[in-house]
C-alpha cells in the first residue's frame, strides 16, 4: 500500500458520510503507513482530496492521536497554511484533540512529544481562525483548544476572552452558546 493506493480510497468517498469517512480511516489505521502519505495529502491544498484527507484525519486523530506525535513539526509548520474551510475545521478539531491531550493530567506520547514551538503555532492560527473570516464550527473549535492552552499560558485566556466578548453579539447563535461556556469556565478560576 502506497501513496497512490491512498488517493484512490480518498478519491472513493462520495460524500462527508461518517461511514464513508471512516472507510479510510480505519484502512490507515490497520495500514499505518499510510498515515504519512495522508498527513502531505492534507496540506497540499490543491483539490477535492485534499478536503476527503483531512476529514479522514480528523478521524484517524480521534482514535490514535498518537500517531501524529512524529509529525507535529510538519503540522504545526502547515496548519495556518489551508485554505478551504472544509479542511481547516477538521484541523481546528485536532488542535483541540492536542491541546486536550496536552493539558491532560495523564501522561502520553503527545504530552511528551508536543514543544513550546507546537503550541505557539497551533495557538497562532487558533487566534488567525477565531478572528478572521471561517465558518462558526472553526471558531467554536479554535474556542476550545485555545483555552485549554490558556490553562498552561495565562496570555491566551485573556486575550481568548477579549475575542469572544468582543464579538459575541454580532456572531451565530452556535458562537454565543460556545462563547459563553468558555466564558464561563474562564471566570471560575
Amino acid at each position: 500500500m502506497d501513496r497512490i493506493y491512498l488517493i484512490a480510497q480518498l478519491e472513493n468517498i462520495k460524500n462527508a458520510k461518517r461511514e464513508n469517512r471512516l472507510r479510510v480511516a480505519q484502512l490507515v489505521l490497520k495500514n499505518e503507513c499510510l498515515f504519512p502519505f495522508l498527513l502531505e495529502i492534507v496540506f497540499e491544498n490543491n483539490n477535492k482530496t485534499t478536503i476527503k484527507a483531512a476529514w479522514v484525519l480528523e478521524l484517524v486523530c480521534e482514535q490514535q492521536l498518537d500517531l501524529l506525535a512524529p509529525y507535529l513539526n510538519y503540522f504545526t509548520s502547515n496548519i495556518s497554511n489551508l485554505k478551504n474551510d472544509s479542511a481547516v475545521r477538521a484541523i481546528s478539531k485536532i488542535c483541540g484533540f492536542l491541546a486536550k491531550s496536552y493539558s491532560s493530567k495523564t501522561s502520553s506520547i503527545i504530552k511528551k512529544e508536543v514543544t513550546s514551538k507546537h503550541i505557539e503555532k497551533i495557538i497562532e492560527a487558533g487566534f488567525d481562525w477565531l478572528i478572521n473570516e471561517h465558518k462558526v464550527a472553526i471558531k467554536v473549535y479554535a474556542m476550545e483548544h485555545l483555552y485549554f492552552f490558556g490553562e498552561t499560558k495565562p496570555w491566551v485566556k485573556e486575550e481568548l476572552q477579549l475575542i469572544i466578548e468582543q464579538n459575541i453579539t454580532k456572531e451565530s447563535p452556535a458562537y454565543k452558546a460556545r462563547g459563553k461556556k468558555i466564558l464561563s469556565l474562564i471566570n471560575k478560576k
